[in-house]
């Protein structure tokens, strides 16, 4: 079988939506509305737009699916959900830098509980790695510093360190539901993130106008299309031309990016612990994903 070979145009299009990606946390900060309402829209409008993506490239939007498949997608869109919810909160009482660097330590929640849920060892490489992610962690997180963590960004740290367990929890879902057509999964996924908020924002009031500007909506519109929509499309359409290492290892690009962008566009600087601590944490997810003769 010929070696797979990286593909400039599926390269782009996968560093492209990392970028994206890695934007979305400055886009959070501008748009005054609930973290459920602005799941709830991103869900729903990420999910149409992949439904409408679908029927125009003529993919195979009506896979009939087990029944099981579907209540596992219907719940990891759930759990997605809610994991957009956490994230976006975390964004309010913390830096976007933080809250990413905590969202990221989703990787070694996977790894810890790997051994548990699919039995697999747990090696010395990935153990070393788990735990120097963990000690970057507590280097973000500020608690060595003098005068400790401030109580909203020790908020925004446990809110961010729920989004990726869930996220973990998403990802080890995903496994388990496997012959499903990429964009069929995710877009189910992505309308049952918006759905299950329906029940929340009506009793929480979150349908209410308050916070709804011309900038707003434009901002939720762009979040919704091009930071859901748009950017899955080009994830999932480079993946065919890209080897399954690569694709790990351009992944980092969104959380380098989002801290990039935090620093140039709203001035957040990571102090010296923080930053040799997002180096632990990235830098160990990295190696950790780097595994002999993956192509």
């Amino acid at each position: 079988m010929p070696e797979k070979v990286n593909d400039r145009k599926s390269t782009l299009m996968f560093i492209t939506s990392m970028l994206i990606f890695g934007t979305i946390g400055i886009f959070r900060r501008y748009i005054p509305l609930p973290s459920a309402f602005l799941a709830f829209s991103r869900g729903i409008m990420g999910g149409l737009f992949l439904l409408a993506f679908m029927k125009l490239k003529k993919k195979d939007a009506g896979q009939k699916l087990p029944v099981s498949a579907f209540i596992g997608l219907v719940v990891t869109g759930a759990l997605m959900g809610i994991n957009w919810i956490l994230l976006f909160e975390a964004y309010n009482y913390t830096t976007v830098s933080v809250a990413t660097l905590c969202y990221y330590m989703q990787p070694t929640i996977v790894i810890l509980l790997s051994p548990i849920i699919f039995r697999e060892a747990l090696t010395r490489k990935k153990a070393l790695c788990a735990t120097i992610a963990i000690i970057g962690m507590v280097l973000v997180s500020g608690v060595t510093a003098e005068g400790g963590t401030r109580g909203g960004d020790l908020r925004g740290i446990l809110l961010g360190l729920g989004a990726a367990a869930f996220y973990a929890s998403v990802v080890i879902m995903n496994n388990k539901i496997q012959g499903i057509e990429a964009y069929q999964k995710t877009t189910i996924q992505l309308l049952s993130a918006g759905i299950v908020m329906i029940p929340y924002l009506a009793l929480t009031g979150g349908f209410s106008s308050e916070g709804f500007t011309v900038t707003s909506v434009l901002l939720l519109l762009v979040v919704g299309i091009v930071h859901t929509g748009i950017a899955y499309v080009m994830y999932f359409g480079s993946m065919d031309g890209l080897r399954v290492q690569s694709i790990a290892l351009l992944s980092y690009i969104d959380p380098v990016s989002a801290l990039f962008f935090s620093a140039l566009l709203l001035k957040e600087r990571l102090s010296i612990p923080s930053m040799i601590g997002a180096v632990m944490i990235i830098g160990s997810a990295i190696v950790s994903e780097m595994e002999p003769g993956d192509r």
